[in-house]
């Protein structure tokens, strides 16, 4: 069962990932994105960001759990 669930959060985070589009393209690449590294996060891109780190802490918290536990 705790399998299934790292197999869920997994393809969660990979989502979550690929939905923050920072920097995308080669204009990102080679430094056209205004001058600056740091862009503010607003509305839906704070909401898969904040998400994106609880579902890594929690994905670490399950496999030290199943590393503990011996699983």
């Amino acid at each position: 069962m705790i399998s299934v669930i790292q197999i869920i959060l997994a393809v969660v985070i990979v989502t979550l990932i690929l939905l923050q589009e920072r920097s995308s393209g080669i204009s990102g690449l080679l430094g056209g994105d205004g001058g600056g590294f740091y862009q503010a996060r607003r509305g839906v891109e704070k909401i898969i960001f904040y998400s994106t780190i609880v579902a890594v802490v929690i994905f670490v918290a399950i496999a030290v759990y199943r590393l503990a536990a011996g699983i």
